[in-house]
């Protein structure tokens, strides 16, 4: 959300650790699939999530300059496009100059500094017309200071018992909490939703903090939402923590991994430490699924980059990203090779790296692999996925994922050692597989010895 966002992560990953992993040799299978009561719409199954940043994205910041960029984004690859909020932004107790977009002064408006209702409208039906979902940033627990309903309804929100006023959300002091015990905030923000749906045909929403928002809300919304029309439900939660929030959401967070890797990668952790945590993950099964990401809005800002964070593993760890099972999220400026921290509160522009094009092309076969391999699909039953034994296990995290006799493998050398040498030691693997990035033949029935280089990453299809 914000920058709380590297506290509430940080707590996940605390409470998360305690957990005793399954003892990886004993099952080798590592997928498998859990439904709970709502399904989601097919395509979320190989879409990738692009969250858009529109202030930071072009130089204008509008609705009708992002328009120009969706035949690259198409070409990119990603399906998905995440609005960060569009609403207007609160004036009382802004941040910075522009404000925090997660401020809200209006649910049912759009912010002026984008442009108008009939250009986000046109951009949409541009947007789908090329094979674009929609999905908008959907804050519920909180608003600005100066939200219409603090006038008309005030008892909408929750009140500071010490002063009578309305209650800070967490020390944040641009915004405060609704009150989800009153039914008739409840109606009200349903509606407020419903908004977007009948007004600009969005395709779901990717709901901000939805831990902190009662799940019985989200029961009751879910629901009348659908039954406009089919949605897509992305909740910023993770499942280690809050399990129940499966039961309505189809995609949700992946905090702790994110946290572990990037120990894993700044401490020198052991390479089972990662092993460990998608154990966990694996046995909630695909209730909701995962969301995998190196960087977001709330990462850039406040943590820091990719580079930052993971340096060398980072195109490693945007491999396992796209491949593992689960829905891959990209953030504006990464396929640019955007490398500063995006101030949150002023304009300030993603750059484009001098490496832009070649990490353009990586995203683009990545992507391509994704959306049209059957057995990289998220949340699929009959897709199994194994972890692939090899002689450097403790530098080398290999798997392989099948559908039938389609199957993705997968070798990522997550170590800094050069002229790694190993070979594969099961039969997991077996037959000839074309390298996705390079076209070039391999027959592992004759040959299962490989040599990689620090952080390097190896995709075939077989």
């Amino acid at each position: 959300m914000r920058p709380v966002g590297w506290l509430l992560a940080s707590l996940l990953f605390a409470v998360s650790c305690k957990l005793m992993p399954r003892n990886e040799s004993s099952d080798s299978n590592l997928s498998t699939s859990m439904k709970g009561p709502y399904t989601a719409p097919a395509w979320v199954r190989h879409t990738t999530i692009y969250e858009v940043n529109l202030r930071q994205y072009t130089k204008a910041g509008t609705f009708n300059a992002f328009a120009l960029e969706l035949p690259r984004l198409k070409e990119l690859g990603v399906e998905t496009l995440w609005f960060m909020p569009l609403t207007p932004i609160a004036l009382q107790n802004r941040k910075g100059t522009l404000g925090s977009y997660y401020a809200c002064s209006d649910y049912t408006a759009i912010n002026e500094e984008f442009g108008t209702g009939a250009d986000f409208k046109q951009l949409v039906q541009q947007a789908h017309a090329m094979g674009f979902k929609i999905i908008i940033d959907w804050v519920a627990n909180h608003t600005g200071w100066d939200h219409v309903w603090t006038k008309q309804h005030p008892d909408y929100y929750r009140k500071d018992l010490a002063t009578g006023t309305f209650q800070i959300a967490s020390g944040m002091d641009d915004i405060i909490e609704l009150d989800f015990s009153n039914s008739r905030l409840r109606a009200a923000m349903i509606d407020a939703m419903k908004y977007w749906i009948t007004e600009y045909d969005i395709d779901g929403f990717r709901c901000d903090l939805a831990f902190w928002v009662e799940l019985d809300f989200w029961k009751e919304a879910r629901p009348q939402l659908d039954a406009i029309k089919p949605l897509f439900w992305f909740g910023e939660y993770d499942e280690l923590d809050k399990p129940e929030y499966g039961e309505v959401f189809d995609a949700s967070y992946t905090w702790t991994w994110m946290h572990r890797a990037n120990d894993f990668y700044q401490k020198g952790l052991p390479l089972d430490s990662l092993r460990t945590v998608l154990q966990r993950y694996d046995r909630i099964g695909d209730s909701s699924l995962r969301s995998w990401f190196t960087t977001n809005h709330d990462e850039n800002s406040w943590n820091g980059t990719e580079y930052e964070k993971y340096g060398k593993m980072a195109k490693a760890l945007a491999v396992f990203s796209a491949t593992w099972n689960g829905v891959p999220l990209l953030y504006s400026g990464q396929e640019i090779g955007n490398r500063k921290r995006i101030a949150f509160f002023e304009k300030d522009l993603f750059e484009r790296a001098p490496d832009a094009d070649e990490l353009f092309g990586f995203y683009k076969q990545l992507l391509r692999l994704k959306k049209q391999h059957p057995a990289l699909a998220a949340g699929d039953p009959t897709i199994q996925t194994h972890a692939v034994k090899t002689s450097a296990d403790d530098k080398v995290f290999c798997f392989v994922r099948k559908k039938g006799n389609r199957e993705v493998l997968v070798v990522l050398n997550l170590s800094s050692q050069a002229d790694l040498h190993f070979d594969l030691l099961d039969n997991q693997v077996m037959g000839t597989y074309r390298n996705a990035f390079s076209g070039a033949a391999n027959d592992f029935s004759a040959t299962r010895s490989f040599e990689m280089q620090p952080w390097e990453f190896l995709v075939y299809e077989k």
